[in-house]
């Protein structure tokens, strides 16, 4: 009876039933309220509900020191391509002044580091990337359209929370980097690599402000 009851309970929170969108409708408002405690949540689903780990992306590279070296290297060329190319093609501002206080301040810039490593490596990209793409996989498909769709749907996701902090150069910078995270995912079905290549992108992103060449770098290519 209780092996029944509990096989039932894990059918309706992998379905779109009352259940299984109560469970999409609480992760989500976690992750606003508190981005770890989303992706939490969402590892607390995947076990309650008994789906694979492999289907939020949580799966065993093919070799690790090869995915994390490359996701080092994709971090911090891609920040860099954001800050120097894409971001002043798109008229957003030199200075991001929301972290602007970040500038020679240690402290701020070591408990930042840890903060962005946890948030953007880990629970954006489990709650994102993830458990999205796996409700969205189960509700669409995973043809090519689907795929796509998937893609733009959890990158405007993604992005629009970027605007409460950062305005609309936060939410440019995280509707490219959402685009670009999404279309590797929907590809690999991986997500150690992207946990990787984020939290350097936006430890990238950190160090940049902190040693105040933002608008150097900003102004190297468009004067």
């Amino acid at each position: 009876m209780e092996t029944a009851r509990l096989n039932t309970i894990a059918a309706r929170l992998r379905g779109f039933g009352p259940l299984g969108i109560l469970a999409i409708l609480v992760i989500l408002a976690s992750q606003l309220l508190a981005s770890p405690l989303g992706a939490v949540l969402v590892l607390v689903w995947a076990w309650w509900s008994r789906t694979p780990w492999r289907e939020i992306g949580y799966a065993r590279p093919r070799n690790w020191i090869g995915s994390v070296a490359i996701g080092i290297a994709f971090g911090v060329v891609f920040k860099l391509l954001m800050k120097t190319i894409v971001m002043p093609l798109l008229g957003a501002p030199a200075l991001n002044e929301a972290y602007h206080f970040v500038v020679g301040n240690t402290l701020a810039f070591i408990g930042l580091l840890f903060a962005v490593t946890i948030q953007g490596g880990f629970a954006e990209e489990t709650v994102f990337r993830g458990y999205l793409f796996e409700r969205l996989a189960k509700l669409i498909g995973t043809g090519v359209w689907s795929k796509t769709v998937t893609v733009l749907l959890t990158t405007g996701l993604f992005a629009l929370p970027h605007y409460v902090e950062q305005g609309l150069p936060g939410v440019q910078q995280a509707t490219v980097t959402g685009l670009a995270f999404g279309t590797i995912f929907a590809v690999t079905g991986r997500i150690g690599l992207l946990m990787v290549a984020h939290a350097m992108f936006d430890i990238t992103a950190l160090a940049i402000i902190y040693w105040d060449v933002e608008f150097p770098l900003a102004h190297l290519i468009f004067k």
